[in-house]
């Protein structure tokens, strides 16, 4: 059987902590980001990974800092643009 919306943003819910704390967070780096004085010059991939980055961030300093897959996902954002620069 599926799992419910309902469901869905109850498990996220308590490994996160609430969406708007979450969301409150990532913003606020999101707007650092932007205000940098590279920001505007970084390319699309670069600044993807960058708000997810931030979004993983974001997640980790509102919710479980021992779950390990926000940390792994971290590495792998970077590993992206780190890859595209070997190129």
């Amino acid at each position: 059987m599926s799992e419910t919306i309902e469901q869905t943003l109850q498990e996220r819910g308590n490994r996160y902590g609430e969406f708007k704390g979450h969301a409150r967070i990532t913003q606020n780096i999101k707007r650092a980001m932007v205000d940098s004085p590279n920001w505007a010059g970084l390319s699309d991939d670069k600044k993807e990974a960058l708000e997810m980055v931030a979004h993983k961030m974001g997640r980790i300093l509102n919710g479980d800092p021992e779950y390990a897959d926000s940390w792994h996902d971290i590495i792998g954002y970077s590993k992206l643009v780190e890859d595209e620069l070997g190129k």
